[in-house]
């Protein structure tokens, strides 16, 4: 009787060791990829990111379109993930430099003068042409022109830049930057799921710019999203 309590005991202390280790592990793991993560998107634990939101151009009065609104949730889940808060302002009412913390300009120039700044200081090589008959606008990335079918092939600019700043260690500045608001949904649910393979690629400080195209969203909506191509050399380059 006494060998089988032995050999209980012994079985329920291995056990408690083995679950423990295990925890241990799964413990360490989360933690290197949340500081990954923080350190990609600029956001340690308790720090603030700047969501700055765009106006709906379709109506009159100060609205954000549904898709954005959309888009802005699962950007604010990402922000709570990182442990930061999200201060959410308007596009007209963001004065003030950048680098301090980490914003994402949600919108294109037309519907948001952040961005509007942002692709004029950072991204000299990128213009979006709006034409009365061409809805939405054309993107031009150095020789290279991007122009929409309306629910059949939209494009996104999704980008990452820190621009060269003074700052020992500057937050990054993202800009999600769509020819309607369905598209801006698409980027920044792509951002959310990709943040990992962007961060592998671009290390921790690595500026990017990337274009990306929705495909049928008037019948996917914004799940289908396929990588165009790198556009960061030729969006930095101030165009002759």
């Amino acid at each position: 009787m006494d060998e089988n309590l032995r050999e209980i005991v012994l079985g329920l202390v291995a056990a408690a060791i083995t679950a423990s280790a295990g925890w241990l592990a799964r413990t360490s793991l989360w933690r290197r990829q949340l500081r990954r993560k923080q350190r990609f998107f600029g956001m340690p634990a308790n720090s603030t990111c700047l969501l700055v939101i765009n106006r709906d151009p379709g109506v009159d009065e100060w609205t954000v379109a549904p898709n954005d609104v959309f888009a802005l949730l699962e950007l604010s889940a990402l922000i709570k993930d990182c442990g930061a808060r999200a201060e959410v302002v308007g596009h007209d009412a963001a004065r003030q430099g950048f680098g301090e913390r980490t914003e994402i300009c949600l919108g294109g120039p037309a519907s948001n003068r952040r961005t509007a700044a942002h692709l004029g200081s950072l991204l000299p090589g990128f213009s979006m042409e709006l034409e009365v008959e061409q809805k939405p606008g054309v993107f031009v990335v150095g020789e290279e022109r991007y122009r929409a079918r309306k629910g059949a092939v939209e494009y996104v600019l999704l980008a990452r830049l820190t621009g060269s700043q003074d700052r020992e260690d500057p937050r990054p500045v993202f800009l999600i930057c769509g020819q309607r608001s369905i598209t801006n949904q698409a980027a920044a649910r792509y951002l959310v799921r990709h943040h990992v393979r962007l961060a592998r690629k671009y290390g921790r400080g690595g500026d990017f710019c990337l274009m990306l195209r929705v495909v049928n969203s008037e019948a996917y909506g914004p799940d289908v999203v396929e990588l165009v191509a790198d556009v960061t050399r030729a969006a930095t380059t101030a165009r002759e």
